[in-house]
This record gives structure tokens, sequence and C-alpha cells, in this order.
């Protein structure tokens, strides 16, 4: 398992067994990462040109990855080629031709909706250019680099199952199912709930957007707030964190701190809210993203001195509540 949990567990006796239940249902299906042979300081990148192509970069996650990446080619020696499309699906479609036109020595993908990017990884594999990845599980990517997202989804529903106690309506945003590593931690979130039948989860789903992703969450939440009364809503689960804050914005302005709030990322700003005893946010997953980044271009560098990869390569990420997200934040060196 990936993800590391500081302090106590669940911390419900009664949930042991649905723990072990629901782990034994989506346990094994990731693979295991191969050990690389090289280290670090002997990864020559000399002479190599690394194009460099991101979704975006509004985001407190995809920015640290970014950065990363070009820092890293820069100091293996390498030239990187970065080019961010600004969360919009034509101009990632257009950077995604312009590089392969320029024939760097790699290219690597940072995050995408399969059926946008597919197409053209697969044109630059055809064209002898090795792909690989950042949280994007396209069969057209040599290896990808990401967090154990089974891991995540699981450890994160068992989390807020075991913190509402087992029962109660749950608000889930359900608007980048495209998106490799939202719909893994989605599909978790479902496998570990049909095994507590008293937990349910509204329908219809919320859609989560981009851009303007905290307005449009905290509109939704109030929205849906109006329509439930006090105690009938128990927690709100999203599969990224910027939507975990407009929802979070929303319950304490609407006075209705008793719904918990629940995400995946780490962002600063979240992770303070959960750091705050008053606050509805009640867990985030903290990935590393710079360290995500840094991975890619070093497994690039491993791949062009003829190493074999494997298909994906995992960076732990870190569990964070309101018992253990002082020594998360220290450890990830935002605190």
């Amino acid at each position: 398992m990936m993800i590391e949990k500081f302090g106590s567990g669940l911390g419900r006796r009664d949930f042991l067994k649905f723990t072990a239940l629901a782990g034994a249902a989506v346990a094994g299906v990731a693979a295991v990462g191969i050990r690389p042979t090289l280290a670090d300081e002997d990864l020559p990148l000399k002479g190599k040109r690394i194009g460099i192509s991101a979704a975006g970069t509004d985001h407190f996650f995809d920015l640290q990855a970014y950065n990363a990446q070009i820092e890293e080619v820069k100091r293996l020696g390498g030239e990187p080629i970065a080019v961010d499309a600004g969360r919009n699906d034509g101009k990632l479609v257009s950077q995604l031709q312009t590089l392969i036109g320029q024939k760097p020595d790699a290219i690597v993908q940072l995050l995408g909706t399969l059926s946008v990017i597919d197409p053209w990884l697969k044109k630059a594999g055809d064209a002898g250019i090795p792909v690989l990845t950042i949280d994007v599980g396209s069969t057209y990517s040599l290896n990808n680099s990401t967090s154990d997202n089974w891991g995540v989804g699981k450890d994160l529903a068992l989390q807020l199952v075991s913190d509402i106690g087992g029962e109660g309506k749950i608000v889930v945003f359900n608007g980048f199912y495209g998106v490799t590593p939202c719909a893994i931690r989605y599909d978790q979130l479902v496998n570990v709930v049909k095994y507590f039948p008293k937990v349910e989860i509204i329908k219809p789903e919320l859609r989560d957007v981009i851009p303007n992703t905290v307005q449009d969450a905290f509109t939704q939440v109030t929205a849906i707030l109006n329509r439930y009364p006090e105690g009938s809503i128990k927690a709100i689960w999203s599969a990224w964190d910027v939507p975990q804050l407009g929802a979070t914005q929303a319950l304490v302005a609407a006075g209705r701190t008793e719904i918990k709030t629940y995400g995946v990322d780490g962002s600063p700003e979240v992770l303070q809210l959960v750091a705050d005893p008053k606050s509805p946010a009640a867990a985030d997953v903290a990935q590393q993203p710079a360290e995500l980044g840094r991975t890619a271009i070093r497994n690039v560098a491993r791949l062009l001195s003829g190493e074999k990869l494997p298909r994906e390569t995992y960076v732990p990420a870190l569990l964070a509540d309101k018992a253990n997200v002082g020594e998360v934040t220290k450890k990830l060196g935002i605190g």
C-alpha cells in the first residue's frame, strides 16, 4: 500500500471487519513497480530534448508537477520543451501536435482526458517518440508516474464511512470520470460504500467543472443544502480537493458545519482547513506532485539509458485528517 497514514487508524473497532472486507474487494488491481537500477546521480539527459505537456497549471498539484519536471530535466543536463494548455482541450491537442513535429527525445504528458489525448500519444509513439505520463492511464504510455489511486480512493472512502458512523446520505462530485485518477477514486468510493448499506449517495451526483471550480462547487452545495435540512446530509466527497474547498466554504457560509468534506491532492489551502478544528474539512489525501514530476523525468532518463520501466511507478500519498495534518504538512514541507 502506497498511502502513509499517521497516527491511529479509522478509530472504530466496529468497522474492522468491514474494512477488511472492502479492502479485499479492491486490493490487488495495481501493478507493483520495479525498483530502478540507476542511482539518481547517474541519470544522464545531456544533449536530450524532453517535451513536457501539461493540460493546465492552475491547480497546486499541476503547477508543482510541471515546474518540478522542468527543473529536473535541467538538473540532469537536458533541454525541456515545456507547454501548458491552460485547460483548453483544443490547445492541448495543438501543443501535442507541435511537440511531435519538434521530434524531442521523449514526451511526458501531465494529466488530460483520455479521449482527447490518446490519439496524439499514439501518434507520438508511432513517430518513434517515447511517451511517458503523469496521472494518465493511457495504453500508449510506456510508464505512468502516479499515486496509488486504488489505495487513495479506498482509504479516503473508509475514512469517510468511519467518520459518519457507517450511515447517512453523502453528496458526491463526479464531473471528471474521463480522467483516470478521478475515475479510479470514484470507483473505489462506490466499492467501499456497497458494503455499508446504510450509506446512501444522493442522486443525481454533482458535476465539478473547470474553470471556476471553487465558485461552482460553492453554488451547487448551497443549492443542495436548501433542499436537505440540517442532519440529513453527513458528508461531501470529491475526487480532488478544489471542489472540496468550495463545498467547505459553502457549509461555513450556511452554518452547516455538521457536514464533513473529503478530497484528494493536498492543496495548502485545503490542508489549512483540515487543520482548523472548527472547519468541516475532515480529511484530504495529500499527493506529492513535485516528486511525481521528478520521478517521471528520472524515468525518462532511465528509459533513454536502456532500462526497462514498469508500467506504473507509484509515489506515496499521505492521508491527512484532523489528528495528523500537522505531521503531514511538515513532511510535505508546506506547513
